[in-house]
């Protein structure tokens, strides 16, 4: 299952955030070795996850966090601006119509099928949105997934970051790649209206109207 969750209602949520933010932890600190901050209890938060972002949670049957990313507006605050603008030239990405991608995570045993429903999820994401481009700091590993679904990056820059190479990207998903997305990741296009339908996009939308 996909869910999309903003920040404040990640709270009603306890069990799932606490695995999500565990396996942050394990995947950045622990097997990355980036130098994030990981609480007493195993959690890796920070300060962009108090702007109320909009996580993207992939669950297996029990609702078990499997693999998740966060999104905000490039309008804000992001890590992009704040800590990665030395790794690409041009002017800092600020527009309503970009949204930046962080804490691209998966869970320790998960399997690569995880990572193309994220990126499916992505591109479904904008299409609900209305955006043009998301922005992330990816690591280079990440190349050969993003190639075999069909969904590489504009990069803008690379560099290193605490001893790994990385790079910035911008995506763009046609509709065709986003159908080649779904097909790569088995789910139905039906199936990620639903997702989207049943998630609090929807709701926050009518409370909005």
């Amino acid at each position: 299952m996909i869910r999309f969750i903003y920040g404040y209602n990640l709270l009603l949520e306890p069990q799932l955030a606490k695995q999500m933010f565990q396996d942050r932890a394990a995947q950045f600190a622990d097997r990355l070795g980036w130098a994030v901050d990981v609480n007493e209890h195993g959690l890796e938060r920070d300060i962009y996850d108090t702007l109320n972002p909009l996580y993207v949670v992939v669950t297996d049957d029990r609702g078990a966090h499997l693999g998740s990313m966060r999104f905000l507006p490039t309008t804000g605050r992001t890590m992009l601006n704040e800590h990665f603008k030395h790794l690409y030239s041009g002017p800092p990405i600020a527009s309503p119509l970009v949204w930046e991608c962080t804490r691209f995570c998966i869970a320790p045993g998960a399997s690569v099928r995880v990572s193309i429903q994220l990126l499916a999820a992505g591109a479904a994401l904008m299409r609900a949105f209305c955006l043009q481009q998301l922005a992330a700091v990816f690591d280079e590993k990440m190349l050969r997934v993003y190639r075999r679904s069909g969904a590489s990056p504009e990069i803008l820059g690379c560099g290193l970051y605490e001893g790994n190479q990385i790079g910035v990207g911008l995506w763009h998903y046609s509709r065709e790649q986003y159908l080649q997305l779904l097909r790569a990741s088995q789910i139905d296009p039906i199936e990620m209206e639903l997702f989207l339908a049943n998630s609090d996009i929807c709701r926050d939308s009518l409370l909005a109207a």
